[in-house]
């Protein structure tokens, strides 16, 4: 005969109250909080053209992590670009630039280099992207 006493089974820990918490602070935060920013107009994003062939001819103007800048292979200053630039748009108004900026470069650097382009007459200006891991 078996006179052991049966094992007393624990009671299972309610976790309804902390579900109770988990649903008042989604609620709070729902309330308070915006989701996302909301533009004043329509904005679609850019999609990367790597897939394609990248166009030929024109002009590549190169930055480094640092902000040095090269145009077509040979390194020059930030004003001896512009003014090769110029008088390249100026022989030929629909010539392509393309800028190929390091990953680490600052934005900083390539937004005035941009907008100096289309300044002097650039039509088509195109940032080189990659896609994939580094």
């Amino acid at each position: 005969m078996n006179l052991r006493r049966s094992r007393r089974r624990s009671q299972p820990e309610t976790i309804v109250a902390l579900i109770d918490v988990v649903f008042f602070l989604l609620v709070f935060f729902m309330i308070v909080g915006r989701m996302d920013a909301t533009a004043p107009f329509n904005v679609t994003p850019p999609r990367s053209q790597s897939a394609g062939a990248m166009p030929g001819g024109g002009a590549t103007v190169s930055v480094s992590a640092t902000g040095d800048l090269a145009l077509n292979g040979q390194i020059m200053t930030p004003a001896a670009v512009q003014a090769r630039l110029t008088k390249l748009l100026q022989a030929r108004p629909d010539l392509l630039v393309r800028i190929n900026a390091h990953r680490d470069a600052e934005l900083r650097r390539i937004l005035p280099l941009i907008a100096e382009m289309e300044a002097r007459g650039a039509r088509d200006v195109v940032l080189v992207v990659t896609t994939g891991a580094p």
